[in-house]
């Protein structure tokens, strides 16, 4: 049977489409890319109860979203496009919930940056102020890819391999310091790409955007997070490696 596999949209608060109404969005690809995969996704709206909609789930994807606020002020000229609190609040509930119970996890971006911080690690809140020797990773085309190195031994070493694999990117915020979690890839640069959390049954998180990256690469991710949530061990001996 394909597993249901639960994905949190963004909610927009602010009037961004019609002014006194509010909508969740999520970019189609996601949902596209868990159906390719074997899975049916089901959106899971900041309404509903967290605890509840995980004991009906398989697994949870958390997407690319908005912004995470800074604890403190940043310089003027840096843009911010906040998630709103009820939604930052929901997505910790949510993933807190799923990996309880426990839940195949895969984060995305703004997914992966929560997962970080659900294992009490911190932001850089914009690469351009705190990293400034950071390279360019909020591209303008999505043809456009950097490099990563994956660490060996981890479970996305046994997904992609050990070569440089050049992925896409569109994110000005990234994972300063994983917390409990393990960094598994790593910019040319120094920026943090993927962490796991290696005591977790399938806790992966990704900064750049597979969903919409070639195929061959969307089967690996996705495939493998999809395998997990049927209860399948993924292929490759990550489950050696890192307890998956």
């Amino acid at each position: 049977m394909r597993p249901l596999i639960g994905i949190p949209p963004c909610l927009d608060e602010s009037g961004r489409w019609r002014p006194g109404r509010e909508y969740h969005y999520i970019d189609a690809s996601y949902a596209r890319a868990i159906h390719e995969a074997g899975g049916i996704p089901l959106y899971l709206p900041e309404a509903a109860d967290p605890a509840a909609a995980v004991q009906r789930l398989d697994g949870l994807l958390v997407p690319g979203g908005d912004d995470f606020a800074p604890p403190t002020p940043y310089p003027p000229e840096v843009a911010f496009e906040l998630a709103p609190r009820r939604q930052v609040d929901f997505d910790r509930a949510l993933l807190a919930a799923a990996l309880a119970r426990p839940l195949p996890v895969l984060g995305i971006c703004y997914g992966m940056q929560l997962l970080a911080l659900h294992c009490g690690g911190s932001l850089h809140y914009d690469l351009a102020t705190d990293q400034p020797s950071s390279g360019p990773h909020q591209f303008d085309s999505p043809e456009q890819r950097h490099e990563i190195a994956v660490e060996p031994g981890t479970a996305l070493g046994a997904l992609l391999g050990r070569a440089a694999t050049a992925v896409n990117s569109r994110h000005h915020q990234a994972v300063a310091e994983p917390g409990s979690a393990r960094i598994s890839a790593r910019a040319d640069d120094g920026v943090v790409e993927a962490i796991e959390v290696a005591e977790a049954r399938f806790a992966l998180g990704v900064q750049w955007h597979p969903e919409t990256l070639e195929p061959a690469h969307r089967r690996a991710l996705f495939g493998a997070f999809v395998a997990a949530c049927r209860g399948e061990a993924p292929a490759g001996g990550g489950a050696r490696s890192t307890g998956y």
